[in-house]
């Protein structure tokens, strides 16, 4: 039924586009926000390496665990019935700031080169303690772009931890949260908050989240999200169908006297799955949709700090056209999702991937706190960056690490730095990077 009316849908996104293409946005004085102490060009990371999918260090097979359904309708009979992603956003009550009316301090997050066509930020209010995330959208669910009628962001955040680390947060510390953002009208995006959870006790009760949210794909009705809870757990699967209003405001997780309480938050979303990791093996820690293969694919890259002594892995993993595993990974007769491409990348630090036709697009973190990053567009040729300044400086992408996600109906890379979330056309990057390669 969501798929009605999807030739409309596409010729008003083009619409859509021809409409934000004429309404950049005029934000401050965005090629003065280099920090002096930046070095002037960063150190190329040169051609992607393929490696074997199958063995050595591109080997990273997912075992998939599915939650038994009779938990997940055993929760639901005690919390009622489920509801979607339409009464989320019905919900909707507090509003994102546009980017020029965002405060001096977080537009300083915002991409110096190419520049933000759209940005918005969360309240601080509503945002102190929380540390934000990754980000994916409707055009990842869909290849309209909408999930039913709806244009929708999803943007990540977690509940402390220690600034840009990646490290697995204490359990008082590490609650994950979405915040759906209804992106109907782009001039007055709204949004609710919801609860990531795991089902316990049999679907009795549930838990918190305990994991920063650094990679986060919406494919189909799944939402599939990072996670460095436990040893060896890597996603976790939820179905946006199974959405559950908690009724009790209370910063309690999970059944409390006289119902269900999500930590302030009016809906919670219990997992329904999960993919774990071979013992030891290495840990993806960004993620993105990519829709240029056939079939779509996950692709996935691992954290190696900066002064680490190996090279970056990335995986590409096929997802199912079966319908009955919608938004899943495609699996093998053992229930192990395995890499059907892997490749290995200089580029450390990594905390955004995204890939699209041949072209991977790697976000790499500022070496230091209020600088800006780089974002590296690299193939098997070699790899490129924006330039920026007089000093010709490479660090000219946003200035905290964030996730990519690529919105094939408009043609929009959107990402998040601190409280700013932000969105700009994909061949802007591309143009960037060629014209620094002409020089």
């Amino acid at each position: 039924m969501k798929h009605r009316g999807r030739h409309r849908r596409r010729r008003r996104g083009r619409a859509l586009r021809a409409t934000l293409a004429g309404t950049a946005l005029a934000l401050t004085a965005a090629a003065t926000l280099i920090s002096a102490s930046q070095a002037t060009v960063a150190e190329t990371p040169g051609a992607l390496r393929t490696v074997s999918a199958s063995s050595g260090a591109g080997r990273l097979p997912l075992a998939e665990h599915r939650v038994p359904e009779r938990w997940l309708d055993r929760l639901a009979a005690g919390m009622g019935r489920p509801v979607g992603v339409d009464a989320v956003l019905r919900d909707a009550d507090l509003s994102l700031q546009r980017g020029a009316r965002c405060p001096a301090a977080d537009r300083r997050d915002l991409p110096v080169a190419p520049a933000a066509t759209r940005a918005y930020c969360f309240g601080g209010a509503d945002t102190r303690g929380w540390r934000p995330g990754a980000v994916t959208t409707s055009g990842d669910a869909d290849d309209d772009g909408r999930w039913g009628a709806n244009r929708v962001v999803l943007s990540g955040w977690t509940r402390g931890g220690a600034g840009g680390s990646l490290d697995e947060p204490s359990p008082e510390r590490g609650l994950a949260k979405v915040a759906f953002v209804d992106a109907n009208d782009p001039a007055r995006p709204r949004y609710a908050w919801v609860l990531l959870a795991v089902p316990v006790d049999g679907g009795r009760d549930y838990r918190g989240l305990v994991s920063p949210l650094s990679g986060m794909t919406w494919y189909q009705d799944k939402l599939l999200v990072t996670t460095r809870e436990g040893d060896r757990q890597a996603l976790y699967v939820y179905d946006l169908h199974r959405i559950q209003r908690a009724g009790v405001a209370s910063g309690a997780v999970g059944r409390v006297r006289g119902g269900w309480s999500a930590h302030g938050s009016r809906f919670v979303l219990p997992a329904v799955a999960s993919y774990s990791l071979p013992a030891g093996g290495p840990r993806p820690a960004a993620v993105s949709l990519d829709r240029s293969t056939s079939p779509d694919s996950l692709v996935a890259g691992e954290w190696v700090p900066a002064d680490g002594e190996r090279r970056t892995r990335l995986w590409r993993y096929a997802l199912s056209r079966d319908p009955a595993r919608s938004g899943l990974l495609s699996t093998g007769a053992s229930g192990r999702a395995r890499p059907v491409a892997a490749y290995e990348s200089k580029a450390a630090d990594v905390r955004g991937v995204l890939a699209h036709g041949s072209a991977w697009y790697l976000d790499r973190a500022a070496d230091e706190p209020g600088a800006h990053g780089t974002l590296w567009r690299q193939d098997s040729g070699g790899a490129g960056a924006a330039e920026c300044g007089p000093d010709e400086s490479r660090h000219c992408w946003s200035g905290g690490p964030g996730s990519l996600s690529y919105w094939q109906a408009t043609g929009e890379v959107w990402s998040q730095s601190g409280r700013m979330l932000f969105a700009l056309p994909l061949a802007s990057l591309d143009r960037a990077v060629e014209r620094s390669s002409d020089r």
